[in-house]
């Protein structure tokens, strides 16, 4: 993660996320924080993510979640050179299956 980003005010959100139990509680969250678009965002972001582990190519993800081949490239990047925080969630979704 970048440097910038680590401070005392974002590990206070981050401890905040790891307060919640729910699902139920995550949307009453993350609604009080984000507007629509940026959830919208995220999520598409995250399925992004989630097609490209499958081997999907850029055209049919880009066909089925609307986003950009340049969302679909950053989210590659971090895929293949980022925190490992995408695969992280990915594979522990995939255990509660």
């Amino acid at each position: 993660m970048s440097k910038t980003i680590r401070n005392e005010e974002s590990d206070r959100l981050m401890d905040g996320i790891l307060l919640l139990k729910t699902r139920e509680e995550a949307y009453r969250f993350f609604e009080d924080l984000c507007t629509i678009n940026e959830l919208e965002s995220l999520t598409q972001r995250f399925q992004v993510a989630g097609m490209l582990k499958k081997d999907q190519t850029y055209h049919d993800i880009a066909e089925k979640t609307g986003a950009s081949t340049a969302t679909i490239s950053r989210v590659n990047r971090c895929l293949n050179y980022g925190d490992d925080g995408y695969q992280l969630v990915l594979d522990r979704l995939e255990g509660e299956k």
